[in-house]
Protein backbone atom coordinates (compact mmCIF):
# COMPACT_ATOMS: atom_id res chain seq x y z
CA UNK A 1 0.00 0.00 0.00
CA UNK A 2 1.44 3.68 -0.96
CA UNK A 3 1.41 6.21 1.64
CA UNK A 4 1.77 10.07 1.07
CA UNK A 5 4.60 10.38 3.44
CA UNK A 6 7.18 10.75 2.99
CA UNK A 7 7.11 13.22 0.51
CA UNK A 8 10.88 13.04 -0.36
CA UNK A 9 11.53 9.50 0.19
CA UNK A 10 15.06 9.05 -1.29
CA UNK A 11 18.03 10.88 -2.85
CA UNK A 12 20.79 9.29 -4.76
CA UNK A 13 23.39 11.37 -6.70
CA UNK A 14 23.13 11.72 -10.64
CA UNK A 15 27.26 10.40 -11.41
CA UNK A 16 26.85 10.78 -14.81
CA UNK A 17 25.88 14.73 -14.36
CA UNK A 18 28.86 14.90 -12.26
CA UNK A 19 31.40 16.91 -14.42
CA UNK A 20 34.51 16.86 -12.45
CA UNK A 21 34.80 14.67 -9.28
CA UNK A 22 37.89 15.95 -7.24
CA UNK A 23 36.32 19.32 -7.21
CA UNK A 24 33.68 21.04 -3.60
CA UNK A 25 31.22 19.80 -3.06
CA UNK A 26 32.08 16.13 -4.72
CA UNK A 27 34.85 15.58 -2.71
CA UNK A 28 32.54 15.56 0.44
CA UNK A 29 32.47 11.75 1.61
CA UNK A 30 28.60 12.40 2.18
CA UNK A 31 28.03 13.63 -0.99
CA UNK A 32 30.93 11.62 -3.02
CA UNK A 33 29.24 8.51 -1.50
CA UNK A 34 25.63 9.49 -2.03
CA UNK A 35 23.53 6.57 -3.01
CA UNK A 36 19.86 5.81 -1.89
CA UNK A 37 20.06 7.67 1.07
CA UNK A 38 16.30 7.67 2.17
CA UNK A 39 14.27 10.02 4.79
CA UNK A 40 11.75 9.20 7.46
CA UNK A 41 8.04 10.20 6.68
CA UNK A 42 8.29 12.12 9.91
CA UNK A 43 11.45 13.07 11.05
CA UNK A 44 15.16 12.79 9.79
CA UNK A 45 18.00 14.49 11.47
CA UNK A 46 21.45 15.16 9.69
CA UNK A 47 24.36 15.36 11.99
CA UNK A 48 27.84 15.53 11.82
CA UNK A 49 30.98 17.71 12.36
CA UNK A 50 31.16 20.91 10.86
CA UNK A 51 32.05 20.48 7.37
CA UNK A 52 30.70 16.64 6.95
CA UNK A 53 28.10 18.46 4.11
CA UNK A 54 24.79 18.80 6.20
CA UNK A 55 24.21 21.94 5.44
CA UNK A 56 25.39 21.48 1.13
CA UNK A 57 23.09 18.68 1.14
CA UNK A 58 19.91 20.70 2.79
CA UNK A 59 20.96 22.98 0.34
CA UNK A 60 21.09 21.16 -3.09
CA UNK A 61 17.94 19.28 -1.80
CA UNK A 62 15.78 22.81 -1.17
CA UNK A 63 16.79 23.79 -4.65
CA UNK A 64 16.46 20.61 -6.63
CA UNK A 65 12.75 20.93 -5.14
CA UNK A 66 12.26 24.63 -6.10
CA UNK A 67 12.86 26.52 -2.50
CA UNK A 68 15.47 29.36 -2.43
CA UNK A 69 18.85 29.18 -1.94
CA UNK A 70 18.73 31.26 0.94
CA UNK A 71 15.30 29.88 2.57
CA UNK A 72 11.56 30.67 2.21
CA UNK A 73 8.98 29.26 0.44
CA UNK A 74 9.58 28.42 -2.85
CA UNK A 75 7.42 31.93 -3.80
CA UNK A 76 10.96 33.73 -2.93
CA UNK A 77 13.37 34.17 -5.97
CA UNK A 78 15.41 36.84 -4.12
CA UNK A 79 19.18 36.29 -4.38
CA UNK A 80 21.41 38.32 -1.77
CA UNK A 81 24.69 36.58 -2.74
CA UNK A 82 24.80 33.25 -4.91
CA UNK A 83 27.36 30.86 -3.16
CA UNK A 84 25.51 27.34 -3.02
CA UNK A 85 26.94 24.72 -5.53
CA UNK A 86 25.99 23.17 -8.55
CA UNK A 87 24.96 19.96 -6.21
CA UNK A 88 21.21 20.39 -6.82
CA UNK A 89 21.75 19.45 -10.73
CA UNK A 90 23.18 16.60 -9.99
CA UNK A 91 20.56 14.69 -7.36
CA UNK A 92 18.00 12.47 -8.28
CA UNK A 93 15.11 12.95 -6.10
CA UNK A 94 12.27 10.51 -5.31
CA UNK A 95 8.93 11.72 -4.06
CA UNK A 96 5.87 10.60 -3.37
CA UNK A 97 2.61 10.14 -5.65
CA UNK A 98 0.86 13.15 -2.87
CA UNK A 99 2.44 16.42 -3.32
CA UNK A 100 2.99 18.30 0.33
CA UNK A 101 0.72 21.64 0.75
CA UNK A 102 2.76 23.65 2.54
CA UNK A 103 6.40 24.00 2.35
CA UNK A 104 9.82 26.37 3.86
CA UNK A 105 13.36 26.00 3.82
CA UNK A 106 14.77 27.70 6.81
CA UNK A 107 18.27 28.79 7.05
CA UNK A 108 19.53 29.78 10.05
CA UNK A 109 22.67 32.11 8.76
CA UNK A 110 20.24 33.64 5.93
CA UNK A 111 17.03 34.35 7.50
CA UNK A 112 17.52 37.88 8.15
CA UNK A 113 17.61 38.21 4.30
CA UNK A 114 14.34 36.26 3.85
CA UNK A 115 12.87 38.96 6.67
CA UNK A 116 14.17 41.92 4.78
CA UNK A 117 12.56 40.25 1.62
CA UNK A 118 9.35 39.95 3.54
CA UNK A 119 9.53 43.62 4.06
CA UNK A 120 10.38 44.73 0.81
CA UNK A 121 7.34 43.30 -0.81
CA UNK A 122 5.07 44.16 1.72
CA UNK A 123 6.33 47.42 0.93
CA UNK A 124 5.24 47.09 -3.21
CA UNK A 125 1.39 48.08 -3.89
CA UNK A 126 -0.82 45.23 -4.32
CA UNK A 127 -4.57 43.75 -2.96
CA UNK A 128 -3.06 40.63 -1.41
CA UNK A 129 -2.68 40.73 2.03
CA UNK A 130 0.24 41.45 3.42
CA UNK A 131 3.29 38.40 3.83
CA UNK A 132 4.08 39.22 7.11
CA UNK A 133 0.31 38.39 8.53
CA UNK A 134 1.30 34.82 7.89
CA UNK A 135 4.32 35.17 10.26
CA UNK A 136 1.98 36.42 12.71
CA UNK A 137 1.69 39.92 11.80
CA UNK A 138 4.96 41.21 13.50
CA UNK A 139 7.78 42.62 11.74
CA UNK A 140 10.36 39.94 12.09
CA UNK A 141 13.53 41.96 12.42
CA UNK A 142 11.23 43.66 15.46
CA UNK A 143 11.64 39.98 17.33
CA UNK A 144 14.91 38.37 18.39
CA UNK A 145 16.30 35.72 15.97
CA UNK A 146 14.54 33.32 18.35
CA UNK A 147 11.25 34.55 18.09
CA UNK A 148 10.96 35.30 14.47
CA UNK A 149 12.05 31.60 14.19
CA UNK A 150 9.37 30.70 16.41
CA UNK A 151 6.81 32.88 14.84
CA UNK A 152 8.06 31.36 11.63
CA UNK A 153 7.21 27.56 12.51
CA UNK A 154 3.77 28.91 15.05
CA UNK A 155 1.91 30.63 12.45
CA UNK A 156 3.86 29.74 8.71
CA UNK A 157 3.95 26.31 9.14
CA UNK A 158 0.69 25.17 8.15
CA UNK A 159 0.29 21.30 8.28
CA UNK A 160 0.77 19.04 5.53
CA UNK A 161 3.93 20.30 4.71
CA UNK A 162 7.34 19.10 3.81
CA UNK A 163 9.69 21.57 5.77
CA UNK A 164 13.86 21.47 5.72
CA UNK A 165 15.56 23.16 8.26
CA UNK A 166 19.31 24.29 8.65
CA UNK A 167 20.45 24.56 12.25
CA UNK A 168 17.19 25.64 13.32
CA UNK A 169 18.44 25.79 17.43
CA UNK A 170 20.91 28.52 16.56
CA UNK A 171 19.22 30.97 18.02
CA UNK A 172 17.33 29.45 20.39
CA UNK A 173 17.57 29.07 24.04
CA UNK A 174 16.84 25.24 25.59
CA UNK A 175 13.83 26.29 26.41
CA UNK A 176 12.94 27.25 23.51
CA UNK A 177 13.96 24.45 21.80
CA UNK A 178 11.42 21.99 23.99
CA UNK A 179 8.46 24.42 21.84
CA UNK A 180 10.31 23.93 18.99
CA UNK A 181 10.16 19.92 19.28
CA UNK A 182 6.40 20.52 20.53
CA UNK A 183 5.47 22.67 17.64
CA UNK A 184 7.56 19.61 14.81
CA UNK A 185 5.29 17.59 16.75
CA UNK A 186 2.25 18.83 16.30
CA UNK A 187 3.06 19.14 12.35
CA UNK A 188 3.79 15.89 12.28
CA UNK A 189 0.50 14.59 13.72
CA UNK A 190 -1.20 16.86 10.44
CA UNK A 191 0.82 15.07 7.73
CA UNK A 192 4.63 17.01 7.30
CA UNK A 193 7.62 15.62 7.13
CA UNK A 194 10.90 17.30 8.61
CA UNK A 195 14.77 17.01 7.16
CA UNK A 196 16.74 18.94 9.70
CA UNK A 197 20.75 19.75 10.39
CA UNK A 198 21.41 20.11 13.73
CA UNK A 199 24.08 19.70 16.25
CA UNK A 200 21.54 20.44 19.23
CA UNK A 201 20.81 17.31 22.06
CA UNK A 202 17.85 18.29 22.44
CA UNK A 203 16.04 18.33 19.42
CA UNK A 204 17.63 14.74 18.28
CA UNK A 205 15.76 13.77 21.11
CA UNK A 206 12.74 13.67 19.06
CA UNK A 207 10.89 10.20 19.42
CA UNK A 208 11.37 7.81 16.49
CA UNK A 209 13.54 10.17 14.27
CA UNK A 210 15.75 9.06 11.93
CA UNK A 211 19.69 10.18 12.35
CA UNK A 212 22.29 9.97 9.85
CA UNK A 213 25.53 10.84 10.74
CA UNK A 214 27.83 12.49 8.36
CA UNK A 215 31.33 11.80 8.32
CA UNK A 216 34.50 10.66 6.60
CA UNK A 217 32.95 7.56 5.24
CA UNK A 218 29.54 8.74 3.93
CA UNK A 219 26.26 8.60 6.09
CA UNK A 220 24.93 5.61 8.27
CA UNK A 221 22.38 6.01 10.78
CA UNK A 222 22.69 5.73 14.45
CA UNK A 223 20.42 5.71 17.22
CA UNK A 224 20.17 8.80 19.40
CA UNK A 225 22.07 7.28 22.64
CA UNK A 226 25.08 6.14 20.14
CA UNK A 227 25.54 10.30 18.80
CA UNK A 228 28.63 11.81 20.36
CA UNK A 229 25.83 14.77 20.85
CA UNK A 230 24.09 12.73 23.45
CA UNK A 231 27.27 11.04 24.99
CA UNK A 232 29.69 14.12 25.41
CA UNK A 233 26.75 16.44 26.45
CA UNK A 234 25.65 13.59 28.92
CA UNK A 235 29.19 13.22 30.10
CA UNK A 236 29.86 17.10 30.36
CA UNK A 237 27.05 17.44 32.74
CA UNK A 238 27.68 14.20 34.61
CA UNK A 239 31.22 14.65 34.85
CA UNK A 240 31.61 18.97 34.73
CA UNK A 241 35.17 19.03 36.76
CA UNK A 242 36.93 15.93 34.73
CA UNK A 243 35.76 16.83 31.22
CA UNK A 244 37.01 20.55 32.17
CA UNK A 245 39.95 19.53 33.49
CA UNK A 246 40.77 17.74 29.97
CA UNK A 247 39.68 20.28 27.39
CA UNK A 248 42.20 22.90 29.52
CA UNK A 249 45.34 20.60 29.95
CA UNK A 250 47.95 21.15 27.87
CA UNK A 251 48.68 19.13 24.25
CA UNK A 252 47.54 16.05 23.96
CA UNK A 253 45.33 15.63 26.96
CA UNK A 254 41.83 17.25 25.00
CA UNK A 255 38.78 15.50 26.15
CA UNK A 256 37.40 16.14 22.61
CA UNK A 257 40.94 14.60 20.82
CA UNK A 258 40.08 11.01 22.47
Amino acid sequence: MLLPKPYLREISLKREKVLDGTKYPFTIPAVRHLDGLSFDPDVTFLIGENGAGKSTLLEAISIALGFNAEGGTKNFSFSTRASHSELHACLRLVKSFRRPRDGYFLRAESFFNVATEIERLDKEPGFAPPIIDSYGGHSLHEQSHGESFLALMTHRFRGRGLYILDEPEAALSPKRQLLMLRRIRQLVHQDSQFIIATHSPILLAYPNAKILLLDQHGYLPVNYEDTEHYQLTRRVLNETDEVLKAVFADEGALFFDR
